[in-house]
């Protein structure tokens, strides 16, 4: 009999199948749902730290007599970042209350600045996990890559003092060396690492000539870089747990995924476009997959095609057509 329970980062879930952060995890009601369709655990839609800061300055700004006033500056900013994290923990207390499959927050963040403290509240909220989602483009030409690189640790660092409660880290695959990026994450605490952030991506408008958002859903041909990552991150960095996301619509996508040595995976376009009956149909091809090849449990097959697992390695490192067509 096909067993499709895993874990990710000490937490147990009935299958690897993991719904990203988005629209579709912000309310009690859509996780429920989730939850009834077969899905494995929920990242909620994230707490964005540069809004929480610009409400701050909506706030203080909006009156002129607050500013001068130490005091009740640092009142009103207490109070306003309350505010917006109260909400968030709201629904994850009630999310807890309503179903039984591990609830993660998400926090997209910018900064290891006092925000760091709301992972506490997080924590005793009742949250299973945390993801932090981490990205700065790198528009400052006197800045060293290696500024840009401490500033992750430094969140990691600090989120991880504060809780006792699984932290992942949402990157980009933007890196010069991405295998040393995560192998400093995972020694600086993080628990998981999530492969690869979906980033706003613009585009013009040649009509109005102004700048409009590309398109926000991914695709199937998305899965190709990540599936490479995961399994060269995987192979160098065997004690890592990766949840794969972006450019994951079916069951082949997360079967291959699994197979680079995955953890979970995460969906997110693919609910959006074909509706959480997508969640069972890539779980019936996962069972149908396994006992094809008499998988009894996802670790039977997980990693089986990861860099340090397969005869010739070097696939993985075909970057060039004519690297790849010199050797046909």
């Amino acid at each position: 009999m096909t067993q499709l329970n895993t874990t990710y980062m000490g937490l147990t879930l009935k299958n690897p199948l993991v719904a990203g952060s988005s629209g579709l995890t912000n309310s009690v009601k859509q996780i429920k749902h989730l939850a009834d369709s077969g899905i494995g655990a929920v990242v909620l839609k994230s707490l964005f730290e540069e809004q929480i800061n610009l409400e701050v300055n909506n706030v203080l700004g909006s009156n002129d007599q607050n500013l001068g006033y130490p005091e009740a500056e640092d009142y009103i900013k207490g109070y306003t970042k309350m505010n917006s994290l109260q909400k968030y923990l709201e629904l994850i207390k009630e999310a807890k209350q309503e179903v039984e499959i591990p609830i993660m927050a998400s926090i997209n963040c910018l900064s290891a600045s006092d925000w760091v403290e709301f992972a506490g509240d997080i924590e005793k909220a009742g949250a299973d996990g945390i993801v932090l989602n981490v990205f700065e483009l790198p528009t400052d030409r006197n800045k060293t890559s290696n500024e840009i690189e401490q500033k992750y640790i430094d969140i990691i660092k600090a989120v991880r003092k504060i809780v006792s409660i699984p932290v992942a880290i949402k990157i980009g695959h933007n890196f010069t060396n991405l295998i040393r990026m995560v192998d400093q994450l995972y020694a600086n605490g993080a628990q998981g690492v999530v492969l690869f952030n979906r980033f706003y991506e613009p585009d013009f408008d040649l009509q109005k000539l102004e700048f409009v958002s590309s398109e926000v859903m991914s695709s199937p041909s998305d899965l190709r870089s990540v599936l490479r990552w995961t399994g060269i991150v995987k192979g160098a960095l065997p004690k890592v747990e990766i949840a794969a996301s972006t450019g994951i619509h079916d069951g082949s996508g997360a079967i291959k995924q699994l197979l680079a040595g995955a953890q979970t995976v995460q969906l997110c376009s693919t609910l959006y476009l074909n509706g959480f009956d997508t969640i069972n149909e890539i779980l019936s091809e996962m069972k149908t997959f396994m006992n094809s090849w008499n998988f009894t449990k996802i670790d039977d097959f997980r990693g089986r095609m990861s860099y340090s697992n397969i005869p010739n390695p070097t696939v993985y490192e075909r970057a060039q057509f004519m690297k790849y067509f010199s050797s046909k």
